[in-house]
């Protein structure tokens, strides 16, 4: 195939051409599936109905649950289709809204995990400006932009990627991914990507930043603080975040930095699994264990 004319579909590899091991793909992934959407919808209602959660930082998350619920959305029903129906197809159209979809949410998230790391650090390190900083017209504005950045970064990755020529159809993965489709592009189109996954790893390098120099200043705020108490309390409500972030950019650089280019397929998708899913899975159960004003809430609806 010469250029992208001539492509109407692609074909998902997926984890296996085993009609039980597509069977058990499909069981595990519908699964996932249903906790993560438990899971943040649960998050989102305790945040929703309990007033004592109506701060700046439970608003951000209430985001967050949103972000993960379309991420996954995006790319684990189709997934779960394809390997009940012994599929592997999925239309250029279904392609190019798939990755759309997936990258508005997770550029999103990423940009509501580093708002949440200035939130932390605007409550610990002048927690007396706190109201006049952290007011609802600014955290409305930041979320809006947090929202209206990842979806712009998204149009702009989609609408290059499927400007170029590619020369197969084989995506090596489950869904339709950024480095999968990459490697689609015939010899000499790799230029005007080049730029846009520079862009990108500059914006991402800078949220982290971001988020490492706020946590800087926040432990070195705590580890003055003389009452015990105070930096206990201090501590608890940075801890899921740490979590939630240190997994998110841990799983997504074993999945594309640490696993070198020729890896095995197999294991190369289920490291894809660990960043595109298992975060999403994981972050309602983090922010329920690990914060306390939650684990209130949700014995109060117990109860």
């Amino acid at each position: 195939m010469s250029n992208t004319t001539n492509i109407l579909d692609f074909v998902l590899v997926g984890f296996s051409e085993n009609q039980e091991v597509q069977i058990l793909h499909s069981s595990v992934f519908l699964i996932m599936y249903l906790f993560i959407l438990g899971g943040n919808l649960l998050i989102i209602f305790l945040i929703l109905f309990n007033h004592c959660l109506h701060t700046p930082m439970y608003f951000f998350l209430i985001n967050l649950s949103i972000g993960d619920l379309g991420g996954t959305s995006a790319i684990i029903p189709k997934s779960i289709i394809n390997a009940l129906m012994n599929s592997k197809w999925i239309s250029y159209s279904e392609c190019v809204t798939q990755l759309f979809f997936y990258l508005s949410f997770l550029s999103s998230n990423f940009f509501f995990l580093t708002i949440m790391a200035y939130d932390r650090y605007i409550a610990i390190c002048y927690p007396l400006h706190f109201a006049s900083i952290m007011k609802w017209s600014s955290c409305i504005k930041m979320a809006g932009g947090a929202w209206v950045i990842g979806f712009l970064h998204a149009a702009l990755h989609t609408g290059n990627i499927f400007s170029m020529p590619f020369c197969s159809n084989i995506i090596n993965q489950f869904f339709c991914e950024v480095p999968q489709l990459i490697k689609l592009f015939c010899p000499g189109s790799y230029l005007g990507e080049t730029w846009i996954l520079i862009f990108s790893s500059g914006l991402e390098i800078g949220c982290l930043s971001f988020i490492i120099l706020s946590y800087v200043w926040i432990f070195t705020t705590v580890l003055r603080m003389s009452s015990i108490e105070k930096r206990e309390k201090a501590f608890s409500t940075c801890i899921p975040h740490i979590i939630v972030v240190s997994l998110l950019v841990g799983s997504s650089l074993l999945a594309h930095l640490i696993l070198p280019a020729n890896s095995p397929s197999r294991l190369d998708q289920v490291f894809t699994t660990l960043y595109a899913v298992v975060p999403s899975l994981m972050n309602p159960i983090i922010y329920s264990m690990r914060n306390k004003d939650v684990k209130i809430a949700l014995r109060k609806l117990v109860g």
